[in-house]
């Protein structure tokens, strides 16, 4: 049975030279991200951000900034998931990325003309001109992350 939804959900935005740490979901809502999840039970969104960077792609918090928050209309594999408060933060980190091989396809630094290439990708995907299927085999930005990239003016 999937666990019930919180509503509460973090990302971090990784930047290292220009370029942004995205992993690939091996799970729904499949597409490109930065590292996110739920707050899980964690006292506050920063404690959430510190074990979810550390569970998806190995590394170790070094600073925290929120950078946005707000509530977006968004599915996830829970029950009753169909919303999530989202409080996005800049964070500096140290270590190696791991990608944890029960989360993610793959991770990787992107730059924003890849960044880019995968939006485009999303919005044809959000008009229907790609199917679930080809979208699951080779998807753009998760579609949340495509609405959170327009406000913060990744893309």
């Amino acid at each position: 049975m999937a666990k019930k939804c919180d509503h509460k959900s973090v990302g971090m935005l990784i930047w290292k030279e220009g370029k942004l740490l995205l992993i690939e979901r091996k799970k729904p809502p499949f597409g490109f991200a930065p590292p996110a999840g739920h707050i899980d039970g964690d006292l506050t969104f920063e404690d959430a951000v510190k074990r979810e960077l550390k569970e998806e792609v190995g590394l170790n918090t070094k600073s925290i900034e929120l950078v946005i928050e707000g509530r977006k209309e968004n599915h996830c594999r829970r029950e009753d998931g169909t919303w999530h408060y989202w409080k996005i933060y800049k964070v500096d980190a140290n270590g190696e990325v791991l990608a944890n091989q029960d989360e993610t396809k793959q991770v990787g630094w992107y730059d924003k003309v890849q960044i880019n290439m995968l939006a485009k990708k999303t919005e044809k995907y959000i008009k229907g001109e790609i199917t679930e299927d080809s979208w699951q085999k080779s998807p753009g930005i998760e579609p949340v992350w495509y609405e959170w990239f327009l406000q913060l003016k990744i893309i």
